[in-house]
């Protein structure tokens, strides 16, 4: 990714009694975030979470999405028509309120 570029972070934090259906995401959500928001998205990661900083401790994120646009214009037009209907689909995959970190890309 480039500097300069809106890094917009989703993040699903693990814990007891949190579920979270990395194949519906990578297969079904992803995808279909990526066609409502076509074009205005310039790339996009998704990561699951395997261990905390401490030996044999629990990851802190079950995963992460991360989405990349080149402005905040192009990020706040693309997805706040949209967002209803992005955040309708997250009881088809997980039980968590995700946390969203919005950044710029430095290097």
């Amino acid at each position: 990714m480039e500097k300069g570029m809106i890094k917009v972070s989703v993040l699903y934090p693990n814990g007891e009694g949190k579920t979270f259906d990395i194949d519906y995401y990578c297969n079904k959500h992803v995808p279909m975030v990526a066609g409502l928001l076509g074009d205005s998205v310039k790339g996009a990661t998704v990561e699951k979470g395997l261990g905390g900083g401490a030996p044999d401790s629990p990851a802190t994120y079950a995963a992460m999405g991360n989405l990349y646009f080149s402005s905040m214009e192009e990020f706040g037009s693309s997805f706040g028509p949209n967002a209803a209907e992005i955040m309708a689909d997250l009881p088809n995959f997980t039980n968590i309120e995700p946390t969203i970190q919005i950044s710029e890309v430095m290097i």
